[in-house]
């Protein structure tokens, strides 16, 4: 990784800093069901999570109530084939009264809540509710007067980038900058669902660090942790997962979401990786000092008599390492003891006498 990038205080969680942050997108999971939405910040909680998202809009800032072929999600693979955008939106919204509610106990358990914004009247709504950042989807990446309207608040923005090309990723980040938001989260993101670990594309996240010198990490709609866990190896410091308390129970994402117990494994295990990562270092740690000694070395494998001839009868390379290296060998092979020596003396080179 080859470039430092300044860290970004998120309600006092310092992305870069420290271990990834970790976010439960809840999206439409909740079904519209207040009191299952609430159980799921309270897993979301005990797998150790950072925080929860949530989505801020109504069908009717999404689309239009149209019945026309264009409204229709006509994608044979995907997981809402034949529905229509009003339609799916209308039951995958997250009611705007619950937002504070849903906020508030999340903060009561540590945690903290914010939303992706999908229209301008929801970053005043959001705004006015205290959320530490916002989040922009992939989808809205190119709507630059909503990025312009979020970046206006003087708190930081955290975009996904699926689909978008660099041109387009520039002009989000210049947008954002003009606007006055310099703490700026970048994800990579493939805006499949779900999506393939072949067609992720992880190697995009530290050319995405460089071209932009800012936080970077990883919106993963990927099955699994495997994924994201890989992610932090190339410098995520964010990693967002969709939640959900049961995938076989439904929810509208959820075939690509993560259950609790895999929550709380990618908490764990990203900042496994995210220890793990140091600095390129030879010769050992500090810490390995002491298995040194578990080195192999030459010993004295049977009584020898002062005088006698050194050879692969009477020495051994074996461990531990307190006698003389094993490169010795081929030196001190066919010398004379110096001294009597007992079975399972480390040779040293006071023991040697040239023949």
């Amino acid at each position: 990784m080859s470039m430092q990038t300044q860290s970004v205080n998120i309600g006092g969680f310092l992305v870069g800093a420290r271990e990834p942050f970790i976010i439960a997108e809840l999206s439409g999971n909740h079904g519209q069901d207040l009191s299952l939405a609430m159980q799921m910040i309270d897993e979301a909680a005990k797998a150790g999570a950072h925080a929860i998202k949530l989505q801020t809009y109504t069908a009717d800032s999404m689309t239009l109530d149209v019945a026309s072929d264009e409204f229709l999600i006509k994608e044979k693979d995907s997981l809402w084939h034949g529905e229509s955008l009003h339609k799916l939106y209308a039951k995958a919204a997250t009611p705007y009264e619950w937002h504070q509610q849903l906020f508030d106990h999340a903060k009561s358990l540590g945690m903290l809540a914010f939303s992706s914004p999908f229209d301008e009247a929801a970053v005043d709504f959001l705004d006015e509710l205290g959320v530490p950042c916002f989040k922009i989807a992939s989808f809205e990446l190119t709507d630059i007067p909503l990025i312009r309207a979020a970046a206006s608040k003087g708190k930081p923005l955290i975009m996904s980038t699926g689909m978008a090309t660099l041109s387009e990723i520039e002009e989000a980040v210049k947008t954002a900058k003009q606007a006055g938001c310099d703490d700026i989260v970048l994800l990579k993101c493939t805006s499949t669902y779900p999506a393939s670990p072949e067609n992720t594309n992880l190697n995009t996240i530290p050319h995405l660090r460089d071209a932009f010198r800012c936080q970077v990490g990883l919106s993963d709609h990927t099955a699994g942790i495997g994924v994201s866990v890989a992610s932090v190896a190339l410098g995520a410091s964010v990693i967002e997962k969709h939640f959900v308390l049961d995938r076989n129970a439904g929810g509208v994402d959820a075939a690509f979401s993560i259950e609790p117990t895999e929550l709380k494994s990618l908490v764990e295990e990203s900042k496994r990786a995210w220890q793990a990562m140091g600095q390129v270092t030879y010769g050992g740690s500090q810490a390995e000092e002491k298995s040194k000694q578990y080195r192999r070395s030459i010993y004295v494998a049977e009584d020898i008599k002062k005088g006698q001839r050194l050879s692969k009868e009477n020495l051994r390379v074996v461990r531990p390492a307190f006698g003389l290296a094993p490169k010795h060998l081929d030196v001190v092979l066919g010398q004379v003891a110096a001294c009597d020596l007992k079975k399972g003396t480390p040779l040293n080179w006071q023991h040697i006498t040239e023949s």
